[in-house]
């Protein structure tokens, strides 16, 4: 599983004095531990990649205002933070897989207009959870629903 990954990997941080990693690593496990918490659940490992998603969409919006700021030493830590978490996700899907999963879904849904974009979401949002962008794939099925 990959919360076991990460604890694993937060003691090999630890054992060979890696203070950066081990500081991402606890704040994903942080935020699992949260999570779970507050929902009184324990988290499986789709809902552990939907929380490691929230992450990096944070650290995203943070590096576009440190950018802003001329704050390059704080965006730089906020990337590097971004290529711890993105080893704990799948494999990136390509546009050609995106744009099959997308089709395979309107299909699948029925939609016709961007009205029903929710019921499309509804079908790709677990495809495409920590393999591509959420917000991306949805402006493609607007894109593809029409106006």
């Amino acid at each position: 599983m990959l919360k076991q990954r990460l604890v694993e990997d937060m003691k090999a941080a630890m054992k060979a004095g890696e203070k950066r990693r081990l500081g991402i690593i606890r704040l994903i496990n942080a935020a699992i531990k949260q999570r779970e918490v507050d929902e009184r659940i324990e988290l499986d490992d789709i809902q552990v990649l939907a929380v490691l998603d929230k992450m990096l969409k944070q650290r995203r919006d943070s590096i576009t205002q440190y950018e802003a700021a001329k704050r390059e030493d704080l965006a730089e830590q906020e990337r590097y933070e971004i290529g711890v978490c993105q080893e704990y996700l799948p494999a990136a899907l390509g546009h050609g897989e995106i744009a099959a999963l997308i089709e395979t879904a309107v299909a699948a849904s029925g939609a016709t207009s961007v009205k029903e974009m929710g019921k499309v979401m509804a079908i790709l949002k677990p495809q495409v959870q920590g393999r591509a962008d959420v917000g991306a794939v949805s402006a493609l099925v607007k894109q593809r629903l029409g106006p």
